[in-house]
């Protein structure tokens, strides 16, 4: 993966497709950090990359929020996806992103129009 080219295709989005981008990464996410634990409320087997995962999930639905409240005060693009794409000392933590975003960006696709309904 390229991270010039990740952040280079961020930057180009609009303000809701970058929302949307991010809203399908944290779905993805969710997917990933299913394996750290089992079926029973006391069965968390990696605790440490579910942490991981939430404070992750933290920062980013914060994010959507700005985004879509036009927030000027929202990190940069550039530096956004260097928090998620970097390479990371946490092998198993990068891969979860990693894996994460390669399906939300295989999934994703950019509108010239978006309509919302309300």
């Amino acid at each position: 993966m390229n991270l010039k080219s990740e952040i280079d295709y961020f930057s180009e989005l609009r303000l809701i497709d970058k929302a949307r981008l991010l809203n399908l990464f944290l779905h993805e996410l969710a997917e990933e950090a299913r394996g750290t634990y089992g079926p029973g409320a006391d069965q968390v087997h990696d605790g440490a990359h579910l942490r991981f995962t939430n404070e992750l999930v933290h920062r980013l639905t914060r994010v959507i929020e700005q985004l879509m409240a036009e927030d000027a005060a929202r990190p940069a693009d550039d530096v956004l996806m260097r928090m998620l794409l970097s390479p990371r000392a946490d092998k198993v933590a990068e891969r979860l992103v990693f894996n994460a975003y390669r399906r939300a960006i295989q999934g994703f696709e950019s509108f010239d129009t978006t309509v919302l309904m309300g």
